[in-house]
């Protein structure tokens, strides 16, 4: 979560809240497909992830609850809180959510069923972290999450302003890496399905990168992807990433040319994820709302 999620509740007021057009024409979005708003009163929300019916968990960030919306019915319900102040969220089998839980600097996995978590971890080489901000898990289960620093109000721990902001990578056997550092503030992360692309949003830097995945799971050499920052991330069936921030979601095909931009009239998107019965809405996390669309392509 960016820090302008702090703020934002004091500048929602600037901004008109409408159902937003889209291209008739465009090869990733439904024909005549609209923004539609289907839930609101939060604060700021963050971190959507799907579980197999398609329905989506996210987090309402400063309230420290997370929210759970159904397709089937349309509804939003409080589904738990408090939540260590989860912000990024990641769906795994079976029924399982990892957590960016930055009330205590913290990554989590919270099983679905009983509500209850576990402590992964909350630091490296014996250094707390900044505050896990967003995860993604890939195909053999490790996790990849970016450790920026947004001070919160609600900490008591002291967190020095030059501590080191990367990239780190849970093993399932527990082991845990830096993968990558020399961010100014990295914040979205996505992969893709066959555990060869990672690409991570500095949205201090307002550029995103991409590494290869070798296969030991550590990574390679960075290049430039787009210059354009994201607060969050998601990929569909054909590699296009979709960003997140100030110009609603922007979507770049695999080479990092920009194709489509989907309108938000919200000021600030913060996360994106693909969800539903059929995996072809995007489910759009937009300050105090959140939102979604019928889209032409599936999720990877």
């Amino acid at each position: 979560m960016h820090l302008r999620a702090l703020l934002f509740p004091c500048l929602a007021f600037f901004f008109v809240v409408s159902v937003a057009p889209t291209s008739a024409e465009s090869p990733i979005i439904a024909p005549d497909a609209k923004v539609v708003k289907v839930g609101s009163g939060y604060q700021f929300t963050e971190g959507p992830t799907a579980d197999s019916n398609g329905d989506v968990y996210f987090t309402d960030q400063p309230n420290d609850r997370i929210v759970r919306y159904e397709f089937a019915s349309g509804t939003t319900t409080d589904w738990l809180s408090p939540c260590g102040r989860s912000n990024g969220l990641y769906f795994v089998a079976p029924g399982q959510l990892i957590a960016c839980a930055d009330g205590n600097n913290e990554l989590w996995r919270i099983n679905i069923k009983d509500k209850t978590h576990q402590v992964l971890v909350g630091r490296h080489d014996g250094v707390r972290f900044n505050g896990p901000n967003d995860c993604w898990v890939d195909s053999r289960g490790a996790i990849y999450f970016t450790d920026p620093l947004y001070k919160r109000p609600y900490w008591t721990q002291e967190i020095p302003a030059d501590s080191p902001r990367g990239v780190y990578r849970l093993s399932p056997d527990g082991t845990l890496s830096q993968v990558a550092g020399d961010f100014t503030q990295p914040n979205g992360i996505i992969g893709d399905d066959k555990n060869k692309v990672l690409y991570v949003a500095d949205i201090g830097a307002r550029k995103t990168y991409k590494f290869p995945i070798k296969e030991d799971g550590s990574l390679g050499e960075r290049s430039l992807f787009c210059e354009s920052g994201s607060d969050g991330m998601t990929i569909d069936e054909h590699r296009n990433v979709y960003l997140t921030g100030n110009r609603g979601v922007t979507v770049y095909d695999p080479s990092g040319n920009l194709i489509e931009t989907i309108p938000v009239r919200k000021g600030w998107t913060a996360n994106v994820t693909f969800a539903g019965p059929h995996n072809d809405h995007l489910f759009i996390t937009a300050g105090d709302a959140v939102y979604t669309i019928q889209m032409a392509v599936q999720g990877l």
